[in-house]
């Protein structure tokens, strides 16, 4: 069992490091979404994920209906996040 300070978020990354081996959801640019378990990550935010599911959100606008929405889905066994400025 963890102790009270170990488990305690003091800073940003605290929270990821609490998050190891835990399904998590990662919102990114371009309407994408990511949910898998996080299996190890570095102090750049670059992360690696396992058996991820992604979803990509599009909203084209038909001449008749006015708006049509697709979602595309992606499952993926391992992903690797490279987050750039």
């Amino acid at each position: 069992m963890a102790s009270e300070e170990e488990s305690a978020v003091k800073e940003p990354l605290d929270l990821i490091r609490l998050s190891l081996d835990e399904r998590i959801y990662v919102k990114l640019r371009s309407d994408r979404e990511l949910r898998g378990k996080l299996h190890a990550y570095d102090q750049h935010l670059n992360m690696i994920l396992g058996d991820v599911e992604e979803v990509v959100t599009t909203v084209e606008i038909d001449d008749e209906t006015y708006e049509e929405i697709v979602r595309v889905c992606c499952n993926l066994k391992i992903l690797l996040l490279n987050f750039k400025l």
